[in-house]
């Protein structure tokens, strides 16, 4: 006799209770549910029934009928077999991350058809085979993630090829002669894709840009920067309508402003500094307490909505900071001269007055437009001198301002604050751009004073706007925003730290776990593995960005936050002193959907700047290593993938990679992926995150920005010197593409 279905819930069998989860779902394809908000439509109620709707829904989801969008929330998996989103190449392979978040698809490379990475395509979805991954082909490129391309120009025996790395494409960039514009075999240039016809194998360029020779500083460094599609050079009529603008006050711009030339000001900065964004002032004040102005440079002053200046500002969105050079937001006129709050000068700011007592608690503040008279320029080792001596020029105002700082900070970890301060490494370089050495940077109380201060302006900034009073609403605001971290990947960081004998607590109150990952941080430091634990514990995070939706700032513990204090800087900054003004004089809310817009180009643009940032640095780490082949050096290892092991020196915290079959002769190895290392099947051998290692450095490749590693006792030729590109060579054929790299 036939068993009857137990599994019934409020009358309905479990395949009954599964088509009706998929008709709720089918009649709102856009909408997300987890297994709570179903069982409560169903009217499910007990525990027992409700593990059964999160087992359906987990069903559902390996049959592809759904898609999990986030941890427990899924949505419809509605692919009538075409799909579209984001190529991404990793090493040889390419898969599409699909734009409704679901699961990767894989692209064999025969079916790329064109795409490059980056790029958002239309795809067509093949049968998934039991036991494979998702598959499919490419049908569309709907757009291109970028036009402009950078790599060396080299002669085959068909023409003039632009050499691009393997990351981006397959194919390398034809030239015709008369594309060529100059540029010569062996250069850098800037190549703009001009077709790529279907039935063509390679795509057709035109140079727009020579960098000049490979290995020359200037050339290297611009050519990272056009990589990231960012500027290396200042337009001319830029700069010429910079030119123009006055460093002279008129008088009655001051009669408008609160002057405060008589009251002790100064600038902290590193010691390379020239564009001085922001100045501290303190004086007693007639009730006792501390008179305390954060002054900022008034670049909405001189830098008019929709201007030349003001436009290319717009597009850059922030400064550049590579290693051997700043490339800045404004022209050096103004970045430099103008706007910089130099020592002896009159400047014109835009500031918050506070009126502080003794223990730093505010009780009135004042944003207003100033005009200051800096005393004093300080370098953050100056500073910190006067504070560790009590001896110096504005000690007094310099120690009293450090022991409020130290009040702030304090109770900003007391409230759920996360303490990432890592060690900055920096290279001596000299004047050619060569690198010297390494040195590590550490952020002492100096660094630390002017920061609290640089954060409660910017607090308080943010809350004047976001946070209006009882019965008002808050009108249209740029915040600097900082997402919950994601359990999954916390919870992954928590399991990996395990295997060092750390722990660190991922649920509970946001105060709790912040102070467990504060009380990790301070266990790690002086330790090995520092480096690497912090690394991951910041990529366990999210990442700040710029939104009017404002969700508070998690690792910082504050409610409301934004960048007011850095306008020659950045271009966010720039948006809300305008909106500070604006709305200082009762003007109407701007429209959220417009700043929005500005928002994400001021995020994206960020995020290529710090892309180019640490391209430069690992350029640099190369062309230091080069020095330090064959040579044995200590390290951790920082990284495991199914191509090799990354391995980060202890002495300068450069990383290169040991290839997977240089791990040992006659063994194959494996990537454990939930175990983080990868494993020899013959030899058991082991490789882990985090484990000790010797290494050897074999190679140094400055035109992939690589570090080749080996064991010890690895038999590899090392090179005497970096490998430099070879050209024309009689046995090389384009079309077979045996690229030397």
């Amino acid at each position: 006799m036939k068993k009857k279905d137990k599994t019934k819930k409020n009358g309905l069998k479990k395949n009954e209770l599964a088509r009706n989860i998929i008709a709720v779902f089918k009649e709102n394809p856009d909408k997300t549910f987890n297994y709570k908000q179903l069982s409560s439509l169903f009217g499910i109620k007990g525990d027992s029934q409700r593990i059964i709707v999160n087992d359906i829904l987990y069903e559902l989801r390996d049959e592809d009928v759904l898609t999990e969008v986030a941890r427990g929330k899924f949505k419809l998996n509605s692919r009538d077999g075409y799909i579209t989103g984001t190529i991404e190449r990793r090493g040889v392979k390419t898969y599409l991350l699909p734009e409704d978040g679901g699961e990767e698809v894989f692209i064999p490379e025969r079916k790329t058809n064109h795409a490059m990475n980056g790029d958002f395509v239309n795809v067509y979805l093949y049968a998934r085979r039991r036991g494979h991954p998702l598959e499919g082909e490419v049908v569309e490129v709907i757009k291109r993630a970028k036009d402009t391309f950078v790599g060396i120009l080299e002669k085959s025996n068909i023409g003039m090829f632009l050499l691009l790395d393997n990351k981006i494409a397959t194919n390398d960039i034809f030239i015709a002669p008369q594309n060529l514009h100059g540029a010569k075999e062996g250069q850098k240039a800037v190549v703009k894709l001009l077709t790529w016809k279907p039935d063509a194998r390679y795509p057709e360029g035109e140079v727009i840009d020579i960098l000049g020779n490979v290995g020359d500083n200037n050339t290297e460094m611009h050519a990272i920067l056009a990589e990231f599609g960012l500027p290396y050079r200042y337009p001319k009529d830029v700069e010429d309508a910079a030119d123009k603008i006055s460093d002279d006050i008129p008088q009655e711009e001051i009669a408008k402003r609160r002057d405060m030339r008589n009251v002790c000001t100064f600038t902290i900065d590193p010691a390379d500094a020239k564009d001085f964004d922001d100045a501290l002032s303190i004086r007693q004040a007639d009730n006792g307490m501390w008179e305390i102005g954060v002054h900022i440079a008034d670049v909405s002053y001189y830098v008019k909505p929709g201007s030349i200046i003001d436009k290319e500002a717009y597009k850059r969105a922030t400064s550049v900071y590579l290693v051997d050079r700043t490339v800045p937001m404004l022209p050096e006129h103004l970045c430099n001269g103008v706007c910089s709050l130099r020592p002896d000068e009159d400047k014109l700011c835009h500031s918050v007055i506070f009126m502080m007592d003794n223990e730093a608690n505010v009780h009135h503040y004042e944003i207003c437009h100033t005009v200051i008279r800096s005393n004093r320029r300080f370098t953050y080792e100056e500073a910190q001198s006067v504070i560790e001596t009590g001896l110096g020029d504005c000690a007094e105002e310099i120690n009293t301002l450090n022991r409020l700082a130290q009040i702030l900070r304090k109770q900003r970890f007391e409230h759920g604050a996360i303490a990432f301060e890592r060690v900055e490494v920096k290279f001596k370089i000299d004047e050619k751009g060569k690198p010297l050495g390494v040195y590590f940077k550490e952020a002492k109380e100096a660094n630390k004073l002017i920061e609290e201060f640089m954060l409660l302006a910017n607090k308080t900034t943010a809350a004047h706007i976001g946070k209006p009073g009882k019965g008002r609403k808050a009108k249209t605001f740029v915040y600097r925003v900082h997402d919950q971290p994601n359990p999954d990947k916390l919870a992954s960081f928590s399991n990996f730290i395990k295997r060092f004998g750390y722990s660190v607590k991922t649920t509970g109150k946001k105060e709790q776990v912040s102070s467990s990952i504060n009380h990790l941080l301070d266990e790690v430091q002086g330790k090995k593995e520092q480096n690497l634990i912090e690394t991951l514990a910041v990529r366990s995070m999210a990442k700040a960005v710029y939104s009017t939706f404002n969700i508070g700032h998690y690792g910082l513990a504050f409610d409301y936050y934004t960048h007011f204090t850095s306008p020659i800087r950045r271009y966010p900054d720039v948006m809300v002193h305008r909106l500070l003004d604006l709305y200082s004089e009762g003007g109407k809310s701007v429209s959220t959907e417009t700043y929005e817009d500005y928002c994400q180009h001021c995020s994206d643009m960020e995020q290529l700047a710090a892309n180019a940032e640490r391209a430069s640095i690992k350029y640099k780490q190369v062309e230091f290593m080069a020095d330090h082949l064959g040579q044995l050096f200590e390290g951790v290892i920082s990284g495991v993938t199914e191509w090799g092991v990354y391995v980060e020196l202890n002495d300068n915290k450069c990383e290169g990679m040991i290839p997977i079959r240089d791990l040992g002769e006659n063994d194959y190895f494996f990537f454990d992926e939930q175990n983080y290392c990868v494993v020899g099947r013959r030899s058991n051998r082991k490789f882990q995150l985090g484990d000790p290692i010797t290494v050897r450095v074999v190679r140094a490749d400055l035109i992939k920005k690589q570090l080749d590693f080996a064991l010890p006792e690895t038999k590899v030729n090392t090179p005497k010197r970096t490998p430099k590109v070879e050209t024309n060579k009689k046995n090389y054929t384009h079309k077979n593409k045996k690229r030397r790299r």
